[in-house]
């Protein structure tokens, strides 16, 4: 049965916004987007919406096995005791983990999200992405200092792997403070031009300090941790620009959080010539360091940015929405049409989605979700959402 929706206005995102715009879908696919005025369709058979009619939105970032870890660590303490109250919070009871697991992919559902690219140490998460109404994409993430333990490290994270859709998952180096030199090189060697990588990005000033000067709070973290970094040089350089020519060359990777990335840094990611998304979340990023990104940075430079929500462990909610309505606030100069893009199309590439969803085109089954009182397409408070489809 074909389903007619229109609205004050349709967002297709890969094409112009159309006022009063129709959009069909059968059985979840979209089959046509038309101007009132450019079609026969029997006026009775449309449901009309007052406000703005979008795809589902992608989450390009979050950490669904962390969601038991809601309201648990505080905010504002800094990437280094953030992660430590990770390290000592996270194994908890299983039926907890699976039951908030569970509560959190319902909600993203429920508010809009279609799409996520996920982070996992564990295949705790597997069945319920399986049966889940969003695509998941997994990134199973690889963390090892220990040169010895190269190998070992990525056979794990191939065994992990193994439970999750083999078309939408990869593996991952999870930060470039959690793996050894050795460990990216050895990465490089093992991962077919399909393997999708998300890699966490300067989300600390910390970690820019280690890799440049080889000084600041890591280097106490790792010794109370029990690590030796006598082999570790300074760079005289930022992570970023320290690690990123040991990442395959011509693999998609995401770069996440990035809100201690700088313009010289930009220029150097430019200058590789690499396929880069920066993925955003700036309610983590306020949550643990208190400070935004350089958004306008990022535009100017021409990347293509994506958002995500990181987990429940450094947010109060798992809301694309909430993502864009703080990164409004902060930038006041953005445009809808703009960072409606980063919220969906953006994420769906990053992900290898965007044949699938991400924008309302013809063949595509992206959702469609309502953004309700929106006033002259401004995103502010107010704006409230409504999933469609």
């Amino acid at each position: 049965m074909i389903q007619y929706f229109s609205a004050d206005y349709v967002i297709p995102v890969t094409s112009d916004p159309i006022k009063n715009g129709i959009v069909a879908i059968e059985d979840g696919k979209v089959i046509g987007v038309y101007k009132d005025i450019d079609t026969s369709i029997n006026k009775a058979d449309v449901k009309s919406f007052s406000g703005v009619l979008i795809p589902g939105f992608v989450n390009t970032h979050c950490h669904l096995e962390l969601s038991h870890l809601f309201n648990v660590i505080p905010e504002k303490t800094g990437l280094l005791e953030f992660i430590g109250k990770v390290m000592e919070n996270r194994g908890k009871d299983t039926e907890e983990i699976i039951t908030a697991m569970q509560k959190a992919d319902q909600f993203m559902f429920e508010n809009g999200i279609q799409a996520v690219g996920d982070h996992a140490n564990t295949a705790i998460s597997a069945e319920i992405k399986n049966t889940s109404k969003i695509v998941y994409h997994t990134f199973v993430e690889i963390i090892g200092l220990k040169e010895e333990e190269v190998n070992a490290k990525i056979d794990e994270a191939r065994d992990i792997e193994f439970y999750f859709d083999s078309r939408h998952s990869s593996i991952t180096p999870h930060a470039p403070y959690s793996c050894s030199k050795s460990l990216f090189k050895a990465f490089k060697k093992s991962v077919s031009e399909d393997n999708i990588i998300s890699i966490h990005n300067q989300e600390s000033e910390e970690e820019n300090k280690l890799f440049r000067y080889k000084t600041g709070d890591f280097l106490n973290f790792y010794e109370k941790i029990g690590l030796d970094l006598k082999e570790f040089k300074a760079q005289a350089r930022n992570s970023i620009q320290s690690y990123l020519n040991y990442l395959p060359a011509s693999n998609h990777t995401i770069l996440v959080h990035n809100t201690y990335t700088s313009i010289k840094d930009l220029d150097f990611i430019t200058r590789m010539g690499r396929k880069v998304t920066l993925c955003l979340c700036p309610k983590a990023n306020l949550y643990i360091e208190n400070v935004l990104p350089k958004v306008q940075l990022f535009n100017n430079h021409k990347f293509d940015i994506a958002l995500g929500t990181d987990s429940l462990a450094s947010n109060n909610t798992l809301s694309i929405l909430d993502e864009l309505k703080t990164l409004h606030q902060a930038n006041r100069e953005l445009n809808i049409l703009e960072t409606i893009k980063w919220a969906t199309i953006n994420g769906a590439k990053a992900l290898g989605l965007e044949k699938e969803l991400g924008s309302l085109e013809v063949g595509k089954t992206p959702g469609l979700v309502l953004l309700k009182n929106i006033t002259n397409l401004k995103i502010t408070d107010e704006v409230t959402l409504e999933r469609i489809i």
